[in-house]
């Protein structure tokens, strides 16, 4: 059995990045294989799986079977940026190309020159800088901006997402070419509840790493444990699967994991069962029912409370995509991740000296 891990980062506290990989379940083995196949060409992929799945760690081992292991492997997640500063970190700038550009910096492409390029999620970038980034891939040089003068650069690209990209260009919020320039390959990583065989690999795994953190003797999984690890549908992935894990251990007793220790979330089921509408009752009924019994327990702030719950639930529907939530609601891109900053479901990138003087202003305010 095959085991990938990402290096050692203080960012990966707060991720909801898998940070472990096996392929024990069939499903598994064929996408190794499939992997091990497309590797060694230089041709772009797209990956393609939820949050948690382990989209980077594939991504990784993809670049350490390719012939261009030896260069830099560089991870960026499109998503974290906002739109103005997304431009200047993919392709660099110049000195003075706007105010706070005090000195020229690199971009992801020339720091991945020679090596792999890793653009997470996607399909979070604007439609501006994807047709720059489709010329980047075309023309194999970037320009930094504020400046003319191409730059040749050597990368093999790998994408991935947690959304079907086929919808977003049928919504006009993604470029067909770019996604027929990215998609040479795919790779489709089925979630953990669709592999069952990955489950008790990992959880060993998870149990030996936290074990060493913490300074634990060895500690043994009961078959009632095992057993409730395996009936779980495990909806945030790989990532909760570890933090369930680093949770039990930390309330376990006589180096024994009992299935009264393990703590899994059963919200979805219990909200399943509630609101479970009749054949004939409609969408909007069903909203109007549950403004009712929030006017009944009448608890105050219901304005805000209700625009949380939507900006929430629409962000989780559409798997974190801020572009999608944005479109879903009819609003900017902009103002859906100001308000997704504002109630905690988005946390906010510090990296914004680079943002001209009027877009830093804009980004404070919505905060």
């Amino acid at each position: 059995m095959q085991l990938l891990t990402l290096p050692p980062s203080p960012a990966l506290a707060t991720s909801v990045r898998a940070t472990a990989q096996v392929f024990a379940d069939p499903k598994s083995q064929a996408l190794l294989a499939h992997l091990q196949q497309i590797a060694p060409s230089d041709a772009s992929v797209l990956i393609i799986g939820e949050t948690g799945t382990g989209k980077e760690l594939v991504a990784r081992h993809v670049h350490n079977l390719s012939k261009r292991r030896g260069g830099p492997f560089v991870a960026v997640n499109c998503g974290a940026f906002s739109e103005n500063l997304v431009e200047a970190e993919l392709f660099g700038h110049e000195k003075g190309a706007f105010t706070g550009a005090l000195s020229a910096k690199a971009g992801w492409f020339e720091a991945a020159n020679g090596g792999t390029l890793f653009l997470d999620e996607i399909g979070d970038l604007p439609l501006a800088i994807q047709v720059k980034l489709l010329r980047v891939l075309q023309e194999r040089e970037v320009v930094r901006l504020g400046s003319r003068k191409s730059i040749p650069i050597d990368v093999r690209v790998l994408a991935a997402t947690n959304v079907q990209l086929e919808k977003a260009i049928n919504a006009g919020n993604f470029r067909e070419d770019l996604y027929y320039r990215l998609n040479v390959v795919s790779l489709e990583l089925a979630p953990l509840r669709e592999r069952p065989g990955d489950v008790l690999p990992l959880v060993r795994h998870f149990i030996g790493e936290y074990s060493r953190r913490l300074g634990y003797s060895e500690i043994a999984l009961d078959r009632d444990a095992e057993e409730k690890l395996l009936a779980y549908s495990w909806p945030g992935n790989i990532r909760e699967l570890e933090n369930v894990i680093h949770h039990t251990l930390l309330i376990c007793r006589n180096d024994l994991i009992r299935a009264a220790d393990l703590h899994l979330s059963n919200l979805r089921i219990e909200r399943q069962e509630e609101t479970a509408p009749s054949a004939d009752e409609s969408a909007e009924a069903l909203l109007q029912r549950a403004f009712q019994k929030l006017f009944e327990e009448d608890c105050g702030a219901l304005h805000a409370r209700v625009e949380a719950a939507l900006l929430r639930t629409a962000y989780r529907f559409c798997h974190c995509n801020q572009v999608h939530t944005a479109n879903l609601l009819g609003l900017s891109r902009n103002v859906t991740r100001a308000q997704l900053i504002r109630i905690g479901e988005l946390v906010v990138n510090k990296r914004r000296s680079l943002l001209p003087p009027t877009s830093r202003r804009r980004v404070d305010l919505s905060i």
